[in-house]
């Protein structure tokens, strides 16, 4: 469980320093490998459903708001 969970953190902040840093076009790739990330720990019980939702739901609307600053 612990692999899931870490690999699901380590994705949402590395997106999350992506985007502070200014590159959008990785940063749009890395937001696409934790939403897979936070899928997958969703899938195996790991963390709800709801969580994963939200925490995709705010990594997007980030990305939307680098994107439109920028």
């Amino acid at each position: 469980n612990r692999v899931y969970r870490g690999q699901a953190r380590t994705a949402v902040k590395k997106a999350r320093s992506l985007m502070t840093a200014g590159s959008l076009e990785e940063a749009r790739e890395a937001v696409q490998v934790a939403t897979r990330a936070l899928d997958k720990a969703a899938a195996k019980g790991i963390i709800h459903k709801n969580n994963a939702a939200r925490r995709k739901s705010r990594l997007m609307q980030q990305l939307n708001q680098a994107e439109n600053a920028a």
